[in-house]
């Protein structure tokens, strides 16, 4: 029960820290990024992953690319 209440606190402060990063992040992918646009960008709660899919395909990137170049940023 502790642990699944600690991976929900990580989910959401997961989702919180990008949520509340992701504008300026966004500035700087589409900065990197020439082909990107800001509905390549939408951000919604709970849907990191699809992002991250939706990133994968249009840069041809892996998801540990993505996550490094976004770290990086």
């Amino acid at each position: 029960m502790k642990l699944n209440s600690q991976l929900q606190k990580n989910t959401v402060m997961d989702t919180t820290e990008i949520k509340g990063n992701w504008d300026e992040q966004k500035g700087k992918l589409k900065q990197k990024f020439a082909k990107l646009t800001d509905n390549n960008l939408l951000f919604s709660e709970g849907n990191k992953e699809g992002i991250l899919g939706k990133l994968q395909g249009i840069l041809g990137k892996t998801k540990e690319e993505l996550h490094t170049i976004i770290e990086g940023l």
